[in-house]
């Protein structure tokens, strides 16, 4: 079975207009019954949780579905995740709490967003990362795929690496890689994995699971009376917010019964999206792209970065948003060490042009863009 591209669009109330997105890893459009929940929970049920009058009791069982769902869709247990305003905010959190030794290392990736970097102040492949090793290791960041190259790397095999050594464990930023391919963290077996639920055509919140074997690893940040029996205990400093949690189910309901099938549909649409933008740009001689030049499923998702010789990135978006509704974006997209300690880009800040698809972009905008692109590569 294949998507059906009009039903997916007509659930996503933002694509009735006439810009097209294709910046897509910074952040998805939002499902209509996300929305739809949000406006009547505020409308109907916007109270405090915990207290025993009516309203309460019906707002405090939404927001436990919602942890309930939130959890579901990584295989997690509730006890096991925490909700909060941004990955950065979580993964801040958990370097707070972790208990460290002196002398204890960090190994972290080249490939890393900031977000999983700058929390712990080229690791992706397990033979590398087995050599940088050692009794003194205690945690190993990655992502699951990088937010500039789309690149998805093998957590699976890295999980097998780490718990060689004693006191290594394994935090993985999941944030590129969940809005395109099904997370199962007991499958992964890794110890923290985070997304962003904004990116996965829900709210402006996050996510981060810690398995139930490490939390004896970790100091609790709440409020000494509250107890440490969940994730949420002992990591947020205050409730995940009401409205936004208790919407999270509708989300994993848009997968349907079938969720590995949905999303089997999804990764077959969105790799013909990306191959129509490769083929144009690995056709042209000025056009650089970064990362795998194929457009396999199985080894990207459809994030493609770029640079075009004797042009700004900036300079080309400028000339498309000349030219068409089409909306993505240049720069380190908070990749900076990548950008500069790997690409060895000399402008970080113009950077590399980024587009990014979702499945509910169709092959008639990509074909368009790769028209609107010819153009513009005449005349920078």
């Amino acid at each position: 079975m294949t998507l059906d591209i009009p039903q997916v669009r007509s659930r996503f109330p933002a694509l009735n207009q006439e810009q097209v997105f294709l910046d897509n890893a910074g952040g998805s459009q939002v499902l209509d019954t996300v929305i739809e929940s949000i406006t009547s929970y505020l409308s109907n049920s916007n109270v405090q949780l915990g207290a025993t009058y009516k309203t309460s009791k019906v707002s405090t069982a939404a927001y436990g579905t919602g942890y309930e769902a939130a959890a579901k869709f990584i295989n997690a247990k509730p006890e096991e995740i925490c909700l909060g305003v941004s990955t950065t905010q979580l993964f801040h959190n958990l370097s707070t709490a972790l208990k460290f030794q002196p002398g204890d290392e960090v190994i972290l990736a080249k490939l890393n967003h900031e977000v999983n970097s700058g929390a712990w102040n080229p690791a992706c492949d397990p033979n590398d990362l087995a050599k940088l090793m050692s009794e003194k290791t205690r945690l190993v960041a990655c992502p699951h795929a990088s937010n500039i190259v789309g690149t998805i790397v093998d957590v699976k095999e890295i999980a097998k690496v780490v718990p060689q050594y004693p006191r290594a464990l394994l935090c993985v930023d999941g944030v590129a890689l969940a809005p395109y391919r099904q997370v199962d963290v007991k499958d992964l077996d890794v110890d923290f994995y985070a997304f962003s639920w904004y990116k996965v055509y829900g709210p402006h919140i996050s996510q981060l699971y810690a398995s139930s074997r490490v939390h004896d690893q970790l100091y609790s940040l709440g409020h000494f009376f509250k107890g440490n029996e969940t994730l949420d205990l002992m990591l947020n400093l205050a409730s995940a917010n009401y409205e936004l949690v208790q919407s999270i189910p509708h989300v994993v309901e848009y997968f349907g019964p079938d969720i590995s099938a949905t999303w089997e549909q999804i990764a077959d649409h969105e790799e013909k999206l990306q191959k129509i933008l490769l083929d144009f740009l690995n056709s042209t001689g000025r056009a650089t792209v970064y990362g795998q030049r194929s457009a396999d499923k199985d080894i990207r998702v459809p994030v493609i970065s770029f640079t075009v010789q004797g042009a700004k990135s900036q300079a080309l978006v400028d000339e498309v948003e000349k030219r068409s509704s089409y909306g993505f974006r240049s720069g380190h997209m908070y990749s900076h060490r990548l950008i500069k300690d790997i690409m060895g880009l000399d402008d970080v800040e113009d950077g590399v042009v980024r587009i990014s698809m979702l499945h509910y972009n169709t092959e008639e905008e990509m074909t368009g863009l790769v028209k609107v692109l010819s153009e513009v590569l005449t005349i920078i």
